[in-house]
């Protein structure tokens, strides 16, 4: 299941993110805001994250103007590994070499059809493991405190 959520500037980039997890049969749970009224992107970003993190979800999407905002949002979950893009070369090898779970985009700075192109191919990739693994222990590790 994927997490999306946004604040009201990413509320029609989110509608047409559910069209393409239909398309591609995923089911989604939707964590708001569903209004244009202004919010805080941190609230909707956090929930959305600890469902990521807890298991209730396998991914996050999340959007906002930016992008940023609510990736710095999410990326205070312990847990997660967020990775705000605005091509699909980064979101694809996001997944690949780090291991993404939490894809933020701004929809201010993306269209329709490139958020969608990479929402499906980050969406698409598969963790290559391998020395790509020993990295993700390291970023784990800091979160815990650890000094490299």
């Amino acid at each position: 299941m994927i997490a999306l959520a946004c604040d009201h500037t990413g509320l029609e980039l989110k509608e047409e993110i559910k069209q393409l997890l239909k398309e591609l049969h995923l089911e989604w749970k939707d964590f708001g805001t569903d209004t244009h009224e202004s919010c805080d992107y941190a609230v909707y970003g956090s929930r959305a994250a600890r469902s990521v993190v807890s298991g209730e979800c396998d991914r996050a999407i999340l959007i906002c103007g930016t992008g940023v905002g609510i990736g710095i949002a999410a990326s205070k979950v312990k847990g997660t590994r967020v990775c705000t893009c605005s091509d699909v070369y980064t979101a694809e090898l996001s997944k690949r070499h780090n291991n993404s779970n939490v894809l933020t985009m701004g929809a201010r700075v993306v269209g329709v059809d490139l958020a969608k192109m990479i929402a499906r191919h980050w969406l698409e990739a598969e963790f290559e493991g391998g020395r790509h693994q020993r990295r993700i222990d390291q970023i784990a590790a800091l979160e815990d405190g650890a000094i490299l």
